[in-house]
């Protein structure tokens, strides 16, 4: 079924592109066009490989029921060719006329064109005809003028271009609404007189032909003349994912390791010092069926000869483990494992079900089956890419209390090459992932740190000194001599903290003063200049108990 446009829609641009699901098993679809169902008047049988959309080349006619047909094609012979049923649509109203188009070749301002070209030009949507005019003068049409050439995207002149002289074209794209002239004019300049190659064809693979190996020896007609080949593959009409323009100097070549079951298209234009040949056509052919999927001519029932594999996207181990023993529990005949280097390099490292792993990085699993073809054996592979990660037991470098009046913020500093998560008081937990406790009523705690790939878990002891008792709340710097300073002043629970120094910050962390415990304190001054009144932030590190942040109010 269609995806686009759906089944039965109507207003349907006139350039728009079909598209629709995949099927499993089928390597191929054609696709049929008209104005019936099952009509082929607007494209007749296309193949398109395995290409999920098709663009008809000069769209549809406006306010008219389309009915398209596709064909799952099959490479078996003994597999019939499943034609669907036709879906249909309406065309919307064009009520306005065509925009002015481009030409694609010679392209705008080209230099040593051929005489011979033909002129090329893109389609121009709501278009249903088109007018062109050549001169070599502006606006003369000395050449032709003004000739309706019908609903297509070329032309062809009667005879060949004025060698080493300035062409001028322009083109009218129209409708039944009228056309938007004067469209610009474009221009290209010839060069001198040459003969161009003619266009060549497959001689092996013949076009057309199905069963070719998937390493084919790829063969096509020497044109006299040719100074060499310009060579396109794609598995659809519209791709070159094979070769894209590769140039040869010879009529033939090799292509390794084509996709089985697939239709591929092949475009050979030769060139010369006069240019590329002009009008070669595309041709195509379809490989072995190989590993499927495909449907089993006498059970019905699609066949899949690679293995299925289950294999995880990350192993994580412990530095202590390496080297690593992995196995693989896949059915399969043969397998292999592959290291990846940060290049893309891979090295082989084992060939069997099970493989030792040596260090952290990028591997390749592979699990293979093999299937006999008229080419010979063939293997039918199934990957997976995944990546070792090692883990180590974790370090916790602090703990910071956090003052919200009567209960506090623990955070939690731990590093290491490992994955972690948080408790506290209970080795059991509940482990969160997070490394921040929230509003934990003061008090002594235990905190731990566990690595989720098991290599251990290790623990502090958060003693009760580690209060904020003794950080005054507030101060008033007025200099009445009653605090005018801000300072750390222990009291009888703080009494064993030793505090080395405190740093005071405004509230977007910038520091302002660093002050020792045995000096006055702060003053409210930064730089020698007083600050206002705000709320001001501290950390006070303790060799003993870690670090003690908290807040207090300047008050003038």
């Amino acid at each position: 079924m269609l995806t686009y446009p759906l089944n039965n829609a109507t207003n349907v641009p006139v350039n728009a592109t079909i598209t629709w699901d995949a099927v499993v098993g089928v390597p191929g679809y054609i696709i049929s066009i008209g104005t019936t169902p099952g009509g082929v008047d607007i494209v007749n049988q296309s193949n398109l490989g395995n290409s999920l959309s098709y663009t008809p080349p000069l769209g549809f006619p406006e306010n008219m029921q389309i009915y398209v047909t596709i064909r799952l094609f099959f490479f078996d012979p003994a597999i019939p060719d499943v034609v669907c049923p036709s879906s249909t649509f309406r065309t919307e109203d064009v009520i306005v006329p065509p925009a002015c188009t481009d030409m694609s070749n010679p392209a705008d301002g080209a230099t040593n064109v051929n005489i011979a070209s033909n002129i090329l030009w893109n389609y121009s949507p709501n278009a249903t005809g088109y007018r062109i005019s050549m001169s070599t003068v502006p606006g003369t049409g000395n050449i032709v003028n003004n000739l309706d050439v019908g609903n297509v995207l070329s032309y062809n002149p009667i005879l060949d271009l004025p060698p080493s002289t300035q062409i001028f074209v322009q083109i009218t794209p129209y409708n039944e609404n009228g056309d938007l002239s004067p469209c610009p004019e474009q221009s290209f300049t010839t060069g001198a007189v040459a003969s161009l190659p003619g266009c060549t064809s497959l001689v092996n693979p013949l076009n057309g032909e199905i069963n070719v190996p998937l390493t084919p020896f790829i063969e096509w007609t020497a044109v006299a003349g040719a100074d060499g080949y310009r060579v396109t593959i794609g598995s659809s009409p519209f791709t070159s994912e094979v070769l894209d323009n590769v140039v040869f100097f010879t009529n033939s070549t090799f292509v390794i390791d084509f996709e089985p079951n697939l239709t591929f298209f092949i475009t050979i234009v030769p060139f010369n010092t006069a240019g590329d040949a002009i009008g070669c056509t595309q041709e195509s052919f379809s490989t072995i069926i190989g590993c499927g999927p495909y449907f089993d001519s006498v059970t019905g029932e699609l066949i899949i000869i690679n293995p299925e594999i289950s294999f995880p996207d990350t192993i994580s181990i412990c530095e202590d483990e390496l080297p690593f023993l992995v196995s693989s529990t896949d059915t399969a005949e043969g397998f292999r494992w592959f290291q990846i280097d940060q290049f893309g390099n891979e090295t082989l490292i084992s060939v069997s079900s099970d493989a030792s792993l040596a260090e952290p990085g990028e591997y390749r699993y592979e699990a293979y089956n093999t299937v006999i073809q008229v080419s010979g054996t063939v293997e039918c592979p199934t990957s997976k890419f995944f990546n070792v990660v090692s883990s180590e037991i974790a370090t916790i470098n602090s703990v910071t209390i956090t003052d919200q009046g009567e209960e506090t913020i623990i955070t939690i500093d731990a590093s290491g090459i490992g994955d972690y998560e948080y408790a506290l008081n209970d080795i059991n937990g509940p482990f969160q992932n997070s490394n921040v406790f929230n509003t934990t009523p003061v008090g002594s705690y235990t905190v731990y740190v566990r690595d989720k790939n098991g290599c251990g878990i290790v623990q502090e002891r958060i003693e009760q000194d580690l209060t904020l008792e003794g950080f005054p709340k507030f101060f008033t710097p007025n200099g009445d001599g009653v605090n005018d300073f801000w300072q750390f002043i222990p009291t009888p629970l703080t009494s064993e903290i030793s505090i080395e120094v405190i740093h005071i910050f405004d509230r977007y962390g910038k520091l302002l003063a660093q002050i020792e415990p045995t000096s006055n304190g702060w003053d409210g001054s930064f730089n020698g200049r007083p600050l206002p009144s705000n709320d001001y932030w501290f950390r006070a590190i303790s060799e003993s108990s870690g670090q003690i942040q908290g807040h207090f109010a300047l008050k003038r």
